[in-house]
């Protein structure tokens, strides 16, 4: 049986329907990510679950027991925002230990859960800083500390990065990564950030207009997103309509530039679909002159945008009427491309996935 269940989730704010009919899951242990564009009801789930806020329609189970008639803090559950919510007055173990306080455990009992998690969270010799010393990323740490601190059934977390820089984030999301994985600590983590979701979570639910539009691991929804809405969403926006066809015992997608064979493990329904093609190992080569515009797998574009990255590069190129977005290594044959160039661009066919 799962940990937490939820089961047909409806929530209204004034005329609007912010959650549609929401079921989902969270195992003991899992780190499940909700992630989506603002708006799309993702805080929405955690404000019910929390018990902060009244649902329309649907129950919410804890160990199969329906938790409509007990009250936010007697759920057990951890919250932590984006904002942190320090307590500016206190010092770091003073902050760690409000909830152990709340909880009415003795002095050595709370001084000892204090230090092991400053020794989890990696702030061991902070106890006495003010919260005004601290960076950016020790406040969270200390929030996580915090959060953690009363060993909450489930903790869920809300953008509890979206207020640190990239480089930073990066960090902390390993750390924390560990730090639940060790601890086994059952989570939910809503961002609209894919990295973050992908990077963190065990399992991640897309959502959109108050809907689950796909559940899976991370690797598996990257591998075979179910329409376009998750494709662009998670990244993969080079998207081309397409006519999947038989044609001399092999599965081929016709486009308006050019056709491309399909794996014969790919289980695509005859007829409209949409192409999704993915960068991966696709090759760019610059070209002179004029090539066999009807090779398979094989496309003539135009850069139109280059960006170098550090560790790669971006082209934006043109091939009729429709605009794609490769990253490829900085070797030397792509380094030479440039904007304006004729490329012709091949693609894996691993890289092809057609979408309903």
């Amino acid at each position: 049986m799962a940990l937490l269940t939820a089961e047909g989730l409806r929530l209204r704010y004034d005329d609007e329907l912010v959650l549609r009919d929401v079921s989902f899951e969270v195992e003991a242990g899992e780190v499940l990510a909700l992630l989506g564009p603002s708006g799309c009801g993702k805080t929405s789930i955690l404000r019910v679950v929390a018990g902060l806020e009244p649902a329309e329609a649907g129950v919410v189970r804890l160990d199969g027991n329906d938790l409509a008639a007990v009250p936010s803090h007697r759920r057990g559950f951890g919250l932590m925002f984006q904002e942190f919510a320090l307590f500016p007055h206190l010092r770091v173990e003073q902050n760690i230990d409000f909830g152990l306080r709340m909880q009415g455990l003795g002095g050595d009992e709370r001084r000892e859960r204090v230090a092991d998690l400053l020794t989890i969270v990696g702030l061991t010799g902070y106890e006495s800083r003010q919260v005004h010393q601290l960076s950016g990323g020790e406040r969270q740490r200390v929030a996580l500390a915090r959060s953690l601190a009363p060993r909450p059934r489930l903790l869920m977390l809300d953008e509890p990065m979206g207020a640190l820089d990239r480089g930073l984030r990066d960090t902390l999301l390993l750390e924390l990564r560990r730090i639940l994985t060790e601890l086994g600590q059952t989570s939910i983590y809503v961002t609209h950030d894919q990295d973050e979701a992908f990077s963190l979570a065990d399992r991640v639910l897309i959502m959109e207009r108050g809907e689950i539009r796909q559940s899976g691991t991370p690797e598996a929804i990257f591998r075979q997103p179910v329409d376009a809405f998750v494709a662009r969403f998670i990244g993969l926006g080079n998207l081309i309509e397409a006519q999947i066809e038989d044609r001399e015992g092999a599965t081929v997608a016709r486009t308006t530039i050019g056709d491309f064979a399909l794996l014969p493990h790919v289980d695509a329904p005859r007829g409209r679909a949409t192409l999704l093609i993915g960068d991966e190992r696709a090759q760019l080569e610059r070209v002179d002159g004029g090539v066999d515009r009807h090779v398979t797998n094989s496309f003539l574009a135009q850069v139109r945008q280059r960006s170098f990255r550090g560790r790669r590069l971006t082209f934006r190129v043109q091939a009729g009427e429709a605009t794609f977005l490769f990253e490829a290594d900085t070797r030397p044959q792509h380094q030479a491309i440039r904007e304006g160039d004729n490329v012709l661009v091949t693609v894996d066919p691993e890289a092809l996935r057609v979408l309903a």
